[in-house]
């Protein structure tokens, strides 16, 4: 018997709703969760917190819009069993308080405020099933957020062996160091030699250089996969486990660096919510296929609001 749930991931930049029937147990471990609806809106809740450590109240506001919204289609399904789980700029604000409470009045469930190892369990669980075939363990999985970007490394039978989260987010990095429209010169060495330690310290924890295919996930990654690809219009299903290579992706990067945000939102598969902190997501890929000797990285629509389904079919 199928079970009708509702995940909600609201992270620094974007908050996302997945309404989806998991399979009855009997059908396999790899039986596939069917999706009733996606949304995604663009909220940027951490607006500022990486300066101010609080988060904006109208960024709070905007939220609340988009989450009466889900509420309404999570009604609409009938979905038996609800979960939102809010991550980094929740973690970090000093208000969390006055977020949760609003959450809560509008949701009628509390945030769960993950942890960064958790938040890299679940991404990792929604990414890994259903990898094409030439996707060889171990995997490395890469979550990068509006704040922060989470390393996982683990194989599909054998679960997560190891995680870390990392304080390098798309949001994050523009708001530290890319303040030019385009950045300079200047300002794009010093994002990537943030980034570049952070990776480092992230691959000290996560046997990630020993890992035989890397996942990027979140919508930094099949972004910069899309154009990579000459899409002329987003499409999940042709970015859905897509292979680019590092040359690729360093191209785009440096392509992406080099226009103002005017000229990003001309891409034919810009999310006109994602052009000003693009850039800086691009930017956390290559730096990470680079430090973690990665040739190439297979893309998944699948991740953390995945996870967060999937958790649910233990409630």
């Amino acid at each position: 018997m199928t079970t009708r749930v509702a995940a909600i991931d609201c992270g620094t930049n974007s908050i996302r709703l997945l309404v989806a029937d998991l399979p009855d147990p009997a059908a396999g471990p790899q039986a596939p969760l069917v999706d009733l609806c996606r949304r995604m809106e663009i909220v940027r809740l951490g607006q500022g917190v990486d300066r101010t450590g609080r988060l904006a109240p109208e960024a709070i506001e905007r939220t609340r819009v988009a989450l009466a919204d889900y509420a309404a289609e999570i009604e609409k399904f009938g979905a038996e069993r609800v979960r939102m789980c809010a991550t980094s700029a929740s973690r970090d604000a000093s208000n969390a308080a006055e977020f949760r409470a609003m959450v809560e009045q509008t949701l009628g469930v509390p945030p769960e405020v993950v942890t960064g190892d958790e938040e890299a369990r679940l991404s990792f669980a929604g990414a890994v099933r259903g990898l094409p075939a030439d996707a060889q363990p171990p995997y490395l999985v890469v979550d990068i957020g509006g704040g922060s970007t989470e390393f996982v490394v683990g194989t599909r039978e054998g679960g997560v062996t190891s995680a870390v989260s990392m304080d390098i987010g798309c949001v994050r990095m523009t708001e530290r160091h890319l303040h030019g429209n385009p950045p300079s010169l200047d300002e794009i060495a010093a994002a990537q030699a943030d980034i570049a330690v952070a990776v480092d310290r992230a691959l000290e924890v996560v046997p990630g250089r020993e890992a035989a295919t890397l996942v990027g996930l979140a919508g930094s990654v099949t972004t910069v996969v899309a154009i990579a690809q000459g899409l002329q219009e987003y499409d999940p299903e042709r970015i859905h486990h897509a292979r680019v290579s590092y040359d690729q992706v360093a191209e785009v990067t440096a392509d992406l660096l080099a226009k103002s945000s005017e000229q990003r939102l001309a891409i034919p598969v810009m999310h006109p919510g994602r052009a000003d902190v693009i850039g800086a997501g691009a930017l956390v890929l290559r730096v990470i296929m680079e430090r973690a000797g990665m040739p190439s990285v297979v893309a998944s629509e699948h991740d953390i609001l995945d996870g967060i389904a999937w958790s649910l079919a233990a409630a």
